[in-house]
This record gives C-alpha cells, sequence and structure tokens, in this order.
C-alpha cells in the first residue's frame, strides 16, 4: 500500500510512447488535448435511465433484514412493529409524495439536491469529516520525480484533461464488462450510428454500461463558499489560473493563455520555479488563511464575511482564490517527507495536518512533498470518487506516457512578471489573526487526537483470491466483521459506499456489509476448539457470505438498497412540515446509521493509499484495497474514544483465521480428488 514506486512492466506499457515536450507544438490538439474521443464525452447523458425509486416493500424489508444482526430479537421484534405500521401509514403517503415530485423533475434523480443539501447544510469542519485523501503512485525515473518537474507535469494534464473535458472530446466513462471485447474501436463505431435518444441502451448490448458524467463540469473552478446555515457551491469554468500554496503563502498563477490554450511546459515551469524563488526570500505566512477552511462552517461564514468587508480582499478572495480552476499546494521540507518505514506521519499531513499550506474549499487540491509525492485531497460535496478517480488515473498515466517536463528541462524566466505570477497578499486585521490563531489550534488539537494504523498483509491477494474463487471485496468486508466481533464482541453499523453512477444524477448507495451471514460464520470461527465447525463446512459458509455480499452490492448499484430511499421520505417529511415518523426515531434506524465501521475501497493500481477521518467519535475511518501482492488497510480514529491499533490487531487475526480455512478446506478437497 505505501510502495510508491511502479513495477517495470507496468511502466513500460504505459510509457512506451514517453518523448520529451521540445517535439511538442504547443498549440496543436496533441499538446492540448489529452484525448480525442470518437464519441463525445456527454453522448450518453441523455439516454441514461433515471435512478429508480424502490418499491417502498422492499426498502422495509431491505431495512429489517440489516438492522437485526447489530438487535437483539426483542428489539428486532419491536422495530418490525413500528415498520410495519410505516408501510401501511404515512410510509406510503410520503412515498406518493416523493414518487410525485420525482416525476416533476425527470431531468434529475430523487436523491441529487436532497444529497446536496445534506452535504452543504453540515456545518462540521471539512478535514477529516468529508475531505479525503488518495495518495498517488510514484514515477520510477528520478528526472520526473523532483517536486517542481512533478507538479509541472501534473498541472499540463489536468489541463489536458480539463480542455478534453469542455471539448466534448474526453472519453465517455463506460464500464466495460469485458473490455478487451467491447473498448475498441468497433464498439465506438456502432455507438457512434446508434440513436442518441436510445445510446446507453444500445451500449447494454455489448455489456458496457455508460455512467453519469454531471459531476465531472464541477472538478475544476469549482469552491465551496461558508454561508450561515448552508454553503453554495460557485463555479468558474472560464477561468485561466490556479492557486499555488506555499508555506502558507498565496499565489495566483495563469496556466491558460488569453485565447485559453495552455501555456508551454518551460512557461508553466519558470512560473512555478519563480514562485519558488520568490517564497525562498519571504517569511512563511505569519497568518496563513488557509487554516480557516478547517473551521466550523458558520464561524468561517462569519470570518470570512468580515474579511470580504475589505474591498481588496474580497477581490482577491473572489478572483484570484474562489475562481482558481484547482489549489496546487507545494509543502516544504519542514512539512516532512515521506517515509516507507512509517508512512503515518506523511498521511496524517496530508490528509489534515496543520492546514497552513491547505485550501480545503477547493473542488480539487494537488499535494506535493517536497520529495515529490503527490496525493489528491478534495471537497466532497460536489461529487463522488467516480468522476474523482477518472481524474486521477487518466493524469498519473498521462505523466508517465508522455511527461512534458524534466529535471533537465529548460525553464521561460518569470521573475518580475506580475501579470501572470501574482502574490495575494491580503489585508489582515486583528479580528481576522485571532480567527486564524483559532482555527489554528482548533484544528491541531483535532489532528493531534486522531490515531492512524495500517496493515499490508501479503498472504492474501488479487492471485490468492482468484485461485480459491474468492470475492476480493466480500473477503476484506468479512474480516472487517470477524476483527471488530473478537475485539470488542459486538456487531455495529457498517457502511460500505456503491456507486450509482450508471443513472442520471445518480450518487452513491449504502451497502451494508454486516448480514446474519456475516454473523453466523463470526460466531461459528470464535466456538470453543471442541465445537468448531470442519475446514469445508466453514468454507460453505464464507462462500454464502460472499453470495449475499455480491447481491447487495448488485441492488445497491441498480439503486435498490434502502438507506438512500429512506433518507429521501425522510426528507420529504421535512419538507412537507410533518412530524418525523416514529421509524426514524427507533433504536434499530439509530444504530444502522450510527456507523462505526465506515469503509471505502481503492480499486485502482495509480492509488497506493487512501485515507478519510471517522464518521462518529467512537468509530473507525476505513480505507483498504486488495492488490496483486497484498491486501491492506488504513485505519483511523480518535485516541481515547476508539481503539484503533486493537482493530488492526485483530484484523491481521481474522484475515490469518479466514485464510487458513481457505487453505485447509482447499486441501481437503485436494485429497478427497485424489482418493
Amino acid at each position: 500500500m505505501f510502495n510508491l514506486k511502479v513495477n517495470k512492466s507496468h511502466f513500460s506499457a504505459v510509457a512506451a510512447a514517453t518523448r520529451h515536450a521540445t517535439t511538442t507544438t504547443t498549440h496543436g490538439t496533441h499538446y492540448q488535448y489529452l484525448q480525442n474521443s470518437k464519441l463525445p464525452t456527454f453522448y450518453f447523458q441523455r439516454s441514461l435511465p433515471r435512478l429508480p425509486i424502490p418499491l417502498l416493500e422492499k426498502t422495509c424489508e431491505r431495512f429489517l433484514a440489516s438492522v437485526q444482526p447489530i438487535l437483539t430479537p426483542d428489539e428486532h421484534r419491536v422495530t418490525q412493529q413500528v415498520v410495519e405500521e410505516f408501510r401501511q401509514g404515512i410510509g406510503m403517503e410520503l412515498h406518493a409524495k416523493l414518487k410525485q415530485r420525482d416525476a416533476a423533475n425527470k431531468h434529475t434523480s430523487y436523491i441529487s439536491q436532497p444529497w446536496f443539501d445534506m452535504y452543504l447544510t453540515d456545518r462540521a469542519p471539512l478535514p477529516l469529516n468529508y475531505n479525503p485523501l488518495l495518495v498517488m503512485r510514484g514515477d520510477p525515473r528520478p528526472e520526473y520525480q523532483p517536486q517542481v518537474t512533478r507538479a509541472t507535469n501534473l498541472i499540463i494534464s489536468s489541463l489536458r484533461f480539463w480542455r478534453s473535458l469542455q471539448a466534448n472530446n474526453l472519453e465517455p466513462e463506460v464500464y466495460h464488462m469485458n473490455p478487451k471485447k467491447t473498448d475498441t474501436d468497433n464498439y465506438r463505431r456502432w455507438m457512434a450510428v446508434a440513436p442518441k435518444a436510445f445510446a446507453t441502451y444500445a451500449s447494454y448490448a455489448f455489456k458496457a454500461f455508460p455512467l453519469d458524467m454531471s459531476q465531472y463540469s464541477r472538478l475544476f473552478g469549482t469552491s465551496r463558499i461558508p454561508r450561515l446555515g448552508k454553503d453554495e457551491l460557485v463555479q468558474s469554468p472560464e477561468s485561466k489560473h490556479i492557486l499555488v500554496m506555499r508555506r502558507g503563502n498565496m499565489y495566483a498563477m495563469n496556466v491558460l493563455d488569453t485565447s485559453g490554450y495552455i501555456e508551454s511546459p518551460s512557461v508553466i515551469l519558470g512560473r512555478l520555479k519563480s514562485i519558488l524563488e520568490t517564497d525562498s526570500q519571504r517569511e512563511p505566512a505569519k497568518v496563513p488563511l488557509g487554516v480557516l477552511t478547517t473551521s466550523q462552517r458558520d464561524e468561517w461564514a462569519q470570518t470570512r464575511e468580515h474579511l470580504i468587508s475589505n474591498p481588496m480582499n474580497a477581490d482577491l478572495l473572489q478572483r484570484e482564490v474562489d475562481a482558481a480552476l484547482f489549489c496546487l499546494c507545494l509543502d516544504s521540507e519542514e512539512d516532512g517527507l515521506f517515509n516507507e518505514a512509517d508512512p503515518v506521519p506523511m498521511l496524517k499531513h496530508q490528509l489534515a495536518g496543520k492546514a497552513t499550506n491547505r485550501w480545503f474549499d477547493k473542488s480539487i487540491s494537488l499535494l506535493i512533498s517536497a520529495d515529490g509525492v503527490t496525493a489528491l485531497n478534495f471537497e466532497h460535496s460536489w461529487g463522488d470518487g467516480v468522476a474523482v478517480l477518472r481524474y486521477f488515473n487518466e493524469i498519473y498515466r498521462d505523466m508517465l506516457r508522455q511527461p512534458f517536463v524534466s529535471e533537465a528541462t529548460p525553464h521561460t524566466p518569470a521573475q518580475g512578471d506580475s501579470t501572470n505570477v501574482r502574490p495575494l497578499d491580503f489585508e489582515i486585521d486583528d479580528r481576522t489573526k485571532a480567527a486564524v490563531e483559532a482555527a489554528y489550534a482548533k484544528n491541531a488539537t483535532i489532528v493531534d487526537s486522531l490515531d492512524m494504523n495500517y496493515l499490508q498483509y501479503r498472504q492474501l491477494n488479487k492471485g490468492t483470491c482468484k485461485q480459491h474463487g474468492l470475492s476480493p471485496d466480500s473477503i476484506i468486508q468479512l474480516s472487517f466483521q470477524l476483527a471488530y466481533r473478537q475485539a470488542f464482541e459486538r456487531y455495529v453499523g457498517t457502511y460500505e459506499s456503491c456507486s450509482t453512477s450508471a443513472f442520471r444524477h445518480g450518487r452513491t448507495e449504502t451497502m451494508r456489509p454486516c448480514t446474519m451471514a456475516t454473523k453466523d460464520f463470526c460466531e461459528a470461527v470464535l466456538q470453543p476448539a471442541q465445537k468448531q465447525l470442519t475446514a469445508g463446512e466453514l468454507r460453505a459458509m464464507i462462500d454464502r457470505c460472499s453470495r449475499i455480499h455480491g447481491q447487495l452490492t448488485k441492488e445497491a448499484a441498480m439503486g435498490q438498497g434502502f438507506d438512500r430511499h429512506l433518507f429521501a421520505l425522510r426528507h420529504t417529511a421535512q419538507l412537507e412540515g410533518l412530524p418525523q415518523p416514529a421509524l426514524f426515531e427507533t433504536e434499530a434506524y439509530k444504530r444502522i446509521n450510527y456507523n462505526i465501521i465506515s469503509t471505502s475501497t481503492l480499486g485502482t493500481d495509480t492509488v497506493v493509499a487512501g485515507s478519510f477521518g471517522p464518521v462518529v467519535k467512537d468509530g473507525f475511518g476505513v480505507g483498504y484495497s486488495i492488490q496483486n501482492d497484498f491486501a491492506g488497510a488504513i485505519v483511523t480514529s480518535y485516541k481515547n474514544q476508539a481503539e484503533g491499533k486493537k482493530f488492526i490487531e485483530s484484523l491481521e487475526s481474522a484475515f490469518d483465521q479466514i485464510c487458513a480455512i481457505i487453505e485447509r478446506s482447499s486441501r481437503a478437497v485436494r485429497v478427497e480428488q485424489t482418493n
């Protein structure tokens, strides 16, 4: 999970076309655009199906099944009665109103606006609570790893992605069941002649599933603006600059010319170098305004209003910061360097850190340490993982395939070019200074209270899962359940996010990995030795867990979970001014939504680590992945609230036990076949 290097076979495949920037015509299509798709970017958008509203009866059934393992039998019986009253009474009324509202808004999904509102009305600080972290795999070539070199190439690749998106040239996002057969020119030719109104359904015939791309427009030029009660997303898609931060000092740097073309590599490199040179002659920011973006949102809204009461500050903040295409944070050596033997300090710093060199309100922020380690921190309200991972993957692969500058590339000097490189010098009064100091102290206290533990487990990987016919995600989620049960002797609300981007304006649905099947397996494993089932019987239980896990995942992806439906029904009651139904006051509803174990998987080889904060004070934030040579997890928790080290040690034990069961059962099958 923390090996930042690229293996040689992967690199040779990706970077076969590597070439130097001096051979590139900067205004040519090849430099200006990442892709030139045969199909327009939003080709499938019009024909995407709408997110279905599940049947009320099915939602009630799924809710009862999901809460059963975390309730006592008596609690479950009480819950069944309340759910039945809801289904036959107020639930029917709310469901009808939700359907009516959905029918009147066919351009979107029933969950889209309530989900935006949920994010934007929450007053909690963004770091740890919402903004996640993705750490990028490194570059194996030393000449491309230095900070300013890596930053320049990432800026150019990001702009190539953005320009392709704006020109409708970016490949549509399509999930191919069998990429070798369908991710082909032949597939694209067939799609190009399909009637646009039915293009999605034509694609289904190839077992290729187009995904919603409505969130992509907010990747760049977007900021979350703090307001009292509810924040606001503002977009500036025509911007030509980025925000660069260095030791808390802020700079606006033009990256597109007056005609909107990407500046040449030597120009971008020169402007970045001028920032580093200028900053080396300055003190670190005495009042680092970025710290304010870690504040409770109403507090930040009030501070911001005061800050922009000064017209010059208002102009700088709105024109240069809010409107920037994205944020680039160039950390210094004082912020720490990556240590593979102990990656936690760097990960904690990039996830939330001391925040003097961050602007958490930007849609995306590229973080680059002094030794070139790169990560992405993104504000979550505008979109979900599908859009972010697509961007992340594309810029990484583009940077490997065709880097535009190296350590030896000459640059165009930009010292004194105040038109294209602009230090942002705000006028700071005592009230703003006091707010920054208070925000810094609060964030430091929170970050100091954050505990982070990690595990790399090499006996479980993609190869072993394939060899034994196992579902990787199911096995890891089952391991989380066993780990928690044997460490803390109970079962708790567990969250796994599942994308519903197969539908127009889909967001996410919750998959609930804690089931009666996983509970039965955990109890069987933890029986005394004399009562233990055979390895074959336990393997059969693992297979049952996997089947149920797979079915729940499929239902969630198809918009047939229960969490978002109940969320929307509750939201409808609020909109209609109706009393909150009793279902939402039950212990079952509260317990299933108190996500002690909140999980997110990182299914791409460009991400070497990912992390986010716990969603409840006594819970765990679990970023996990299963790769070619290991399974890994990073677990965050709050000190004196949850025992992260105990959980990670129990997780290793759970992996051991499950792998042993699989190996024993396989050995027994081989012996039986031999006989």
